[in-house]
């Protein structure tokens, strides 16, 4: 907790708060008066406005999350696009965020790094995600559920390749964990473990700078996305685009994935 935000927490007419019964924690913890207001996905469509119309009366509103930072998946970016729309100030007083504290940590290269939310929840979905993901050049950040997270890291690993990481646990909490190695190796742990407690920050390294191909599970994984809004031949073409590869190799590889039924 910064001096800049128990000053803007006590400064404001209302704090409005993923649980009331967290925040409640931190406001005794600082002494601080201000009343709260519960803003979550479940109630941002019927609060949001009540929100907005108080700005709009000069009222000051802090938005918090429960950890880490607001806006990075929670509802607080509607909260935040409805004020700047309504011509009223937006200001950033930073905490504590697992996306940056995560990068600080997992000893890998922060000089890129894309921010990817959370995997998909079904697998399918996930392997697509990933097989995207696989050619950009620049370090990964997921946020990951921990029933999820074994599974997810198994697909990371077939289809990312061979490249380390981190699994950050709980970070700026009390039961802090990091977890680095690579993803195979950690794959392989997670596996035979029961699913880790609390929020987890999963931290990927580039891919090598001598690996321009991706690995043959990741390019069915975008060929059998493709070919599910495609024809044989425009998806090839599509996936020769996002990985360098020939497109007669991939038209190839889709007529065996299709059972030979191609559009030529």
């Amino acid at each position: 907790m910064t001096l800049r935000a128990l000053d803007t927490l006590c400064r404001a007419d209302v704090i409005a708060c993923e649980d009331t019964r967290v925040t409640a924690k931190l406001r005794s913890a600082f002494g601080l008066a201000t009343p709260m207001t519960p803003y979550h996905e479940h109630n941002a469509e019927r609060v949001r406005p009540q929100l907005i119309r108080r700005l709009q009366s000069g009222e000051t509103v802090a938005l918090v999350s429960d950890a880490g930072t607001p806006l990075v998946s929670d509802p607080g970016y509607r909260l935040v696009r409805a004020a700047i729309e309504g011509g009223i100030p937006v200001f950033a007083a930073p905490g504590a965020s697992a996306l940056l504290a995560a990068l600080s940590v997992a000893g890998l290269p922060t000089d890129r790094f894309l921010f990817a939310g959370f995997l998909p929840a079904k697998a399918v979905a996930r392997r697509r995600a990933l097989a995207e993901l696989a050619a950009v050049p620049a370090t990964l950040v997921l946020y990951e559920a921990p029933h999820r997270l074994a599974a997810a890291l198994a697909d990371m690993a077939e289809l990312l390749g061979a490249r380390d990481a981190a699994l950050c646990r709980e970070l700026t909490k009390r039961h802090e964990e990091v977890r680095r190695g690579p993803l195979a190796a950690l794959a392989a742990a997670l596996a035979g473990e029961p699913a880790p407690k609390g929020e987890v920050v999963v931290v990927v390294g580039p891919p090598a700078a001598d690996a321009g191909a991706l690995s043959d599970h990741a390019v069915d994984a975008l060929l059998h996305d493709a070919l599910a809004r495609l024809g044989t031949g425009a998806a090839a073409a599509e996936v020769a685009a996002k990985t360098g590869r020939p497109r007669r190799a991939l038209y190839a590889r889709a007529l065996r994935l299709t059972g030979g039924d191609g559009d030529g």
